[in-house]
């Protein structure tokens, strides 16, 4: 009779946990649609920019960020022209700036940033117009060249604020130095700043795997994450934006195929799968939620097409998808389309290729 009592109690304990966890299964399994079944509301503006005969010969190389500034022009972080190592594209042993402004016509309106950046990566542009900017280089040479600054220091392992002419005003990290503690980084990949001026660092190219917070004069606040695949956790953070109407932290946890939600104190708030593998995401005022993957193929994620996935950054819906220009080489490139992407108010689209080269702009398209 015990054994009974107790082999039903079990049947009883384990209906009741099943019911539980129903809902918790059922919100994980959330039916998303496929991305080939999403609308493309997108129309991609051939032509754009203008980029001077006299730089490169008008020819782009690898880029990887694009931001818009509080004047509504479009700011470029590139790879100095350069397309080697594939997908790794130094600006060592080049002249070239790496950082560009353009008008909303397309016209180059500023160029700076001559010699400070070996691997360019992460960056944004403040409330103020300050730019902020990534160099992740953590080696001393590259493609046979020395990676050496001025001084005989390795560039690379900082995030540099600039104002908007090119002026240092703030640098985190140390130079040439890897590491995880308050004052250094391993191959920093993307910044963000929040409406109080709180600086936001995925370290996410190395060994760090972590998301790093400073208050907005540069004082280390905290870090959190490391290598993992659990709630919090990270595999090659390569992106971050703040933004919203709640201001979540927004972060590109690619090598975990996923989109990971935190409050500005690092508490996760939630995990989203549907976009892919993630190299780049934006968050635009309005809670329209873009996420550029340029990494899945039939290989590397599969079931997932390279492109820019337009969503809800509220609760993870889809609206809307851009197919990679180069989705026909997805197996064929190791990595293609865009790892920088930005909207401004009326939803036009800016992407900055690594793999195809170029600046992409779309525009919605007005329904007839």
């Amino acid at each position: 009779m015990a054994l009974t009592i107790r082999m039903k109690f079990s049947r009883i304990a384990a209906l009741a946990v099943a019911a539980t966890l129903a809902p918790v299964a059922r919100a994980q399994q959330a039916p998303y649609p496929k991305q080939s079944d999403l609308p493309n509301p997108y129309r991609l503006v051939d032509g754009w920019p203008t980029l001077p005969a006299s730089m490169n010969g008008g020819r782009w190389g690898e880029l990887i960020r694009a931001d818009i500034d509080p004047q509504g022009n479009i700011w470029v972080f590139h790879r100095c022209f350069n397309t080697e190592p594939a997908g790794y594209a130094t600006c060592v042993g080049r002249t070239d700036p790496p950082i560009l402004e353009f008008d909303p016509a397309g016209k180059l309106l500023t160029s700076l940033g001559r010699g400070m950046f070996a691997f360019p990566h992460g960056f944004t542009i403040d409330a103020q117009g300050n730019i902020w900017a990534s160099d992740a280089n953590a080696s001393e040479t590259v493609l046979g060249l020395s990676a050496k600054d001025a001084s005989g220091v390795v560039r690379g392992q900082q995030v540099f604020k600039m104002s908007p002419s090119g002026k240092v005003l703030m640098t985190l990290g140390k130079e040439g130095v890897a590491g995880n503690g308050p004052d250094t980084f391993d191959q920093p990949s993307g910044i963000a700043v929040a409406p109080n001026g709180d600086i936001f660092v995925t370290d996410g190219h190395g060994k760090n795997d972590r998301v790093v917070k400073f208050s907005k004069d540069g004082r280390f606040i905290k870090a959190w994450g490391h290598h993992g695949w659990g709630p919090g956790e990270f595999d090659q953070p390569h992106d971050i934006s703040i933004g919203g109407s709640r201001d979540y932290v927004y972060v590109a946890d690619r090598s975990n195929s996923r989109v990971q939600v935190f409050d500005q104190d690092g508490n996760f708030i939630v995990a989203w799968k549907q976009f892919g593998r993630p190299s780049a995401v934006y968050i635009a005022k309005d809670d329209t939620l873009y996420v550029s993957d340029s990494q899945s193929n039939s290989t590397t994620n599969p079931g997932y097409l390279r492109g820019i996935t337009v969503g809800s950054a509220r609760d993870g819906s889809l609206t809307a998808f851009i197919p990679d220009p180069d989705l026909a080489q997805a197996d064929v490139n190791r990595i293609s389309g865009a790892s920088g992407i930005v909207a401004d108010a009326s939803g036009t689209i800016y992407a900055a290729d690594v793999g195809p080269h170029r600046l992409r702009k779309y525009v919605k398209i007005e329904p007839r």
